[in-house]
């Protein structure tokens, strides 16, 4: 399978390697959060206004989805990495609507290179919040016979995380094609109405998921560090 069957397209090809298109847009993403992160920091420290408004709403709507997951301890600990994750699915997943371009998320190699993320994530969070010997303990839990089934089960949700992205995103934009095939621009509207709706549900869909597996990890942790056992004996 080729990367243009994939949903990206090669657009330089340096020695063996090739520079796909998921790699420019993902990459212009990534520089559009940077130069808003810092235009958003000089504004708010000259005047701020508006601007001000519209992030606080963003990290409190944010902030707010986190609290009903995750213990109130942990909030403000996954709050950067969740969030960033959140904006910029949902911006790679936007990006489709713009004419030349196509959403890095209907394809597979970044939808997967997220899921990795989320993986990464959720190990490193367990281990933060429980330490290394519980966070491998757990897994061994109630009985050791289940350790290859708890794997499998990492496994195989991380590549579920993956594909459900990828598949949506590229039927959705197929959908879309098919439609204006079909229909000409007759329907461009509702069209567009349809693409940034379902962008939006599955950027939040990808999220909450990554959250309830980064809570899943960190929640007993935070259980022992809040019993009246531990408080006791800090």
């Amino acid at each position: 399978m080729n990367h243009s069957e994939l949903g990206a397209e090669i657009v330089w090809q340096i020695g063996p390697f090739g520079i796909t298109s998921t790699v420019v847009t993902t990459w212009g993403i990534m520089l559009v959060f940077t130069l808003l992160a810092l235009l958003g920091h000089l504004t708010l420290r000259a005047a701020p206004g508006r601007l001000q408004t519209a992030i606080e709403a963003v990290l409190i709507a944010i902030e707010d989805a986190l609290k009903e997951v995750l213990p109130p301890t942990a909030v403000r600990l996954v709050l950067p990495f969740v969030g960033t994750l959140w904006l910029f699915v949902l911006a790679a997943n936007l990006t489709g609507l713009i004419p030349g371009l196509h959403a890095p998320t209907r394809d597979l190699s970044a939808t997967a290179a997220l899921a990795v993320l989320v993986f990464g994530a959720s190990h490193w969070y367990g281990i933060r919040g429980r330490g290394l010997k519980n966070h491998l303990r757990h897994y061994t839990e109630p009985s050791v016979i289940l350790l290859p089934f708890h794997i499998i089960s990492e496994i195989t949700r991380t590549l579920a995380l993956a594909i459900r992205l990828f598949g949506n995103m590229m039927s959705l934009e197929m959908a879309a094609l098919l439609v204006l095939l079909i229909a000409g621009f007759l329907v461009p509207v509702p069209l567009l109405l349809l693409h940034v709706i379902e962008a939006i549900v599955q950027a939040y869909i990808f999220g909450m998921l990554a959250l309830i597996y980064i809570a899943g990890a960190l929640e007993p942790g935070e259980a022992e560090t809040n019993s009246p056992s531990s408080e006791e004996t800090s």
